[in-house]
């Protein structure tokens, strides 16, 4: 939708009826994921793509239809083998299509999250695709706010929670729920469009560990780089496709890269030359979690080595040290799910604790 924000933002203020076509869910080889959309506005005015050409004129027809209706519909393409000219595509895959009428009437919260995805500000979008709940209806949550109703106040409870768990690693899901918000059901089918990129983690040290560090990342949604000085460790084949490696000193790479709120750094260097100069960089700028490997003592010597380079004790309170939790890893694998798990328990607040010793809500509700 960024691609084609501009034309929508036009027609939403001027309050003319726009059809929006949305892929939620692919299968097979479809050529766009998704998110991917396509709009119909004023005089057949047509903006983005949703296959590349394959059934841009049948979506073409659905979105004028649900304007004139005012009712959203949900409608699947795929290839036919009886009828290689009939409306699919014909690179044998399948796209799913939410295609919705948009006004401040139907949609209010439209406006809020144009003005947010402009601004760069992160925001999930929810929007009921199918199931008994309102098709079409759209929520958008922030990571402090929300606003927008799905049908129910339990199901805006429970996908407000999920939202912002996507939130945090800027994907793009279906989820399913019972009517009132009920887990274990799957009478709802809800798509969640986050509009912002996927958090990082930033590996230091190129070790057996960092392979494991990086993998896990990866699986948890982190777009992941592994930074090493030393050429001969520092090399793509050593870590999963998709992981980013560079050769350069800890500290340089990290004084010339970006980090925010939901950056994770892991130290895992384990050597005072390199350890030192990284993290007096990293505690002094925004990240979610930073921490280092290192015995106790190692931590110790560390810590007093900061200190004497100047870093406060706020600054020093930071440090994950020895980083993760307490699981009694011993492979490289292991580590890195006790990394994992701490990074988890970091952002949403757990404990670590087995869930077998607390009472209460498994999942806490999201302040809405």
């Amino acid at each position: 939708m960024r691609e084609i924000l501009p034309a929508l933002e036009r027609w939403y203020s001027d309050r003319t009826p726009f059809g929006l076509a949305t892929v939620v869910a692919v299968s097979r080889s479809a050529p766009r994921g998704p998110g991917a959309a396509m709009a119909v506005g004023p005089d057949d005015e047509v903006v983005g793509s949703v296959s590349g050409g394959c059934v841009e004129g049948a979506v073409f027809e659905l979105a004028q239809e649900v304007v004139a209706s005012g009712e959203a519909r949900l409608e699947s393409f795929g290839y036919s083998d009886e009828d290689a000219f009939a409306v699919g595509l014909t690179c044998g895959g399948e796209i799913t299509l939410l295609v919705r009428p948009v006004t401040p009437g139907t949609d209010p919260v439209f406006g809020s999250v144009a003005a947010s995805v402009g601004a760069g500000e992160p925001v999930t979008v929810a929007t009921v695709v199918d199931g008994p709940a309102p098709r079409g209806a759209a929520r958008a949550v922030w990571a402090d706010t929300a606003s927008g109703t799905l049908g129910t106040s339990g199901l805006d409870a429970a996908v407000t929670a999920d939202a912002r768990g996507e939130l945090a690693l800027g994907a793009t899901v279906l989820r399913h729920y019972g009517p009132r918000g009920e887990r274990r059901e799957d009478d709802v089918t809800v798509f969640l469009q986050s509009f912002a990129p996927p958090p990082r983690m930033l590996v230091f040290g190129a070790i057996d560990y960092a392979a494991s560090v990086a993998r896990i990342g990866d699986f948890l949604g982190y777009r992941v780089t592994v930074c090493d000085a030393r050429p001969v460790f520092a090399t793509p084949k050593r870590f999963p496709t998709g992981v980013e490696v560079v050769v350069e000193w800890p500290h340089r790479y990290l004084h010339s890269t970006g980090t925010d709120e939901r950056t994770v750094i892991c130290v895992l260097t384990h050597d005072p030359k390199f350890d030192v100069p990284l993290l007096e960089e990293a505690l002094r700028r925004p990240a979610a979690y930073i921490g280092a490997m290192g015995s106790r003592r190692t931590h110790d010597e560390r810590r007093e080595r900061l200190a004497e380079a100047g870093l406060t004790e706020a600054e020093l309170s930071r440090l994950r040290s020895p980083l993760g939790l307490d699981l009694g890893a011993r492979t490289p694998e292991e580590v890195a799910v006790s990394v994992a798990a701490e990074i988890v328990a970091l952002r949403w607040g757990g404990t670590g604790t087995p869930l077998t010793a607390t009472t209460g809500a498994i999942h806490p509700p999201a302040a809405v």
